[in-house]
């Protein structure tokens, strides 16, 4: 009995001393399990994106369901599956939300209650995305209700009876509205990633942030309590976080004192929204200018020709602004086709996607400030009911394939293919 208690304290001793360094090292050791890749930040220097010194032109996409689905485990997986899918077509930016404000899985519960259940969820997408190559351009809030939006935000007040009105415009302007959203910048800014050990701030995974997606303030047609608001909310990131770009998150229309939005705009519908493309991507601390393209929601009755010529008139229009007007790089984040028009057929798609392609390449070829274009939205198999009418599984059916990689291959030929990954590398070679 001695002589064998005699033993087991030293091997309980040794046992404790190995839960002792993995209880303090542990994050450590499951950090550096692979290998974290190196990445730059992306910088600008005028109306070009750069990284490492060279221009860095976009082929991207979009999967606003990230977070989301990483804080289930059985639907985790998707992320990875989607963000390598992305890498091996030559892809390098993926723009998603990185909000959720009270609902089912909501990151932000109440203003300043976060779950960190949700928030290891967003650690986990930056992580894979980093190990993956890809970049992401992350927006903080949405003008829809979908996840919460401005409108929780104005619930949220109106509920604590601190509301200046039930308006959803008032997130502009409500002094108590605008703390919250400032104190949810700052705590997702700073947030220290527990897999990786980065602070958000300080990881050149982030591409950029988006202030908000597809703001409109339609109570102010002027534009100026939106203009207001961008400038405020745009020099709060940067005191911040002056290490990653910054965008506002428009759709790309002209105010009401823009000439250009009777010959460019849609309708005259889109000029009484509120905000301006021009002036709004003026603002100083904005980085670049983002464009939406929608002609099936813009045009319901236009013939897809039709559509295909103004998609053409909107981006060059909007690539000229940067050019002259503003400095800045334009970066086209959401474009997408719906396969719920009556004539729908899937070529279509790949000559909708061409066309924007080949307007982006033209644009890099020249170095003008048509920067990159963002498709909404990929997914991976399994995903109907996540998906709308622009959604697809982009391996399902070759063309389209062909058409997104041969984008990724001609940009990467500009900006020259040492700076890619070793998938875009492989993938270009092939097709030399």
């Amino acid at each position: 009995m001695v002589a064998g208690n005699g033993l087991l304290f030293p091997i309980f001793g040794f046992a404790s001393c190995v839960a002792f360094i993995y209880m303090s090292f542990g994050d450590f050791i499951l950090t550096n399990h692979r290998e974290q890749r190196e990445l730059s930040f992306v910088e600008r220097n005028g109306t070009q994106f750069m990284l490492d010194g060279r221009a860095f032109y976009i082929n991207g996409w979009n999967s606003y369901w990230l977070m989301d689905h990483s804080v289930d485990e059985d639907r985790k997986p998707r992320v990875s599956a989607v963000l390598e899918a992305g890498a091996k077509m030559g892809l390098t930016v993926c723009r998603t939300w990185a909000f959720n404000d009270g609902g089912y899985n909501a990151l932000q519960v109440s203003p300043g209650s976060f779950d960190e259940r949700v928030f290891r969820a967003l650690d986990h997408v930056i992580a894979e995305a980093r190990q993956h190559g890809i970049r992401l351009l992350l927006s903080l809030v949405n003008n829809l209700k979908a996840y919460g939006g401005k409108t929780q935000y104005v619930n949220w007040a109106w509920e604590e009876g601190i509301g200046l009105s039930s308006l959803n415009d008032s997130f502009f302007f409500d002094p108590s509205i605008k703390r919250y959203f400032k104190h949810y910048v700052k705590t997702l800014l700073t947030r220290k990633n527990t897999i990786t050990g980065i602070e958000y701030r300080n990881d050149p995974t982030i591409f950029a942030w988006e202030l908000m997606n597809e703001p409109r303030c339609i109570s102010d047609p002027s534009g100026d309590t939106l203009q207001d608001w961008i400038e405020e909310m745009s020099a709060f990131v940067k005191t911040i976080d002056k290490n990653h770009l910054l965008t506002v998150g428009l759709e790309g229309f002209y105010g009401l004192k823009n000439p250009k939005r009777l010959a460019v705009n849609p309708e005259l519908w889109a000029s009484s929204l509120g905000s301006d493309f021009v002036r709004n991507s003026k603002v100083p601390a904005i980085d670049f200018a983002s464009v939406h393209i929608y002609p099936d929601h813009w045009f319901p009755h236009l013939e897809f020709e039709d559509k295909l010529k103004y998609v053409s008139k909107w981006m060059l229009s909007h690539i000229e602004d940067g050019h002259y007007e503003l400095n800045k790089p334009v970066f086209f984040t959401e474009f997408g086709l719906s396969n719920l028009n009556k004539d729908f057929q899937p070529s279509q798609r790949d000559r909708f996607y061409k066309t924007i392609f080949d307007i982006i390449y033209k644009s890099a070829k020249r170095k003008r400030a048509g920067a990159g274009a963002l498709i909404w939205q990929l997914f991976v198999e399994g995903m109907d009911e996540f998906n709308d009418d622009f959604g697809f599984v982009p391996w399902e059916r070759e063309s389209t394939y062909r058409v997104l990689t041969d984008q990724s291959c001609r940009l990467a030929r500009i900006q020259g293919i040492t700076q890619q990954n070793n998938y875009l590398k492989e993938l270009c070679l092939q097709r030399q």
